[in-house]
């Protein structure tokens, strides 16, 4: 299936907001401007999940003054995955990257 666009994306969040400051039922709001009601709450959904997947609980620790990271500065983040592995990140990671290793990690 093909990812939709990023216009697409833009379009949609902005008719979602839309709608909520409107007050108005979705039903409602699509027939005003001519929207598909099944496209509307589709690309709700859609919208909802991609924005809760986002968020990672992060919990965060005092560090022990004794402690140093591996890389040797102080600018390395420590990340504990669930399976209790650790990643230890420092200045200047591709942030896709570090995203497709946790995808492998916890997948």
């Amino acid at each position: 299936m093909k990812q939709p666009s990023v216009e697409a994306w833009v379009k949609w969040r902005g008719l979602l907001s839309e709608q909520l400051e409107s007050g108005q039922s979705g039903a409602v709001f699509c027939r005003e401007r001519g929207l598909a009601v099944w496209a509307f709450y589709a690309w709700k959904k859609r919208v909802r999940e991609a924005e809760a997947a986002k968020f990672v609980e992060v919990a965060v620790k005092p560090v022990k003054p004794e402690w140093r990271s591996p890389a040797g500065d102080d600018k390395t983040i420590e990340i504990r995955l669930r399976s209790g592995l650790s990643l230890f990140v420092g200045p200047g990671f591709e942030a896709s990257h570090l995203r497709a290793l946790l995808s492998e990690l916890e997948g």
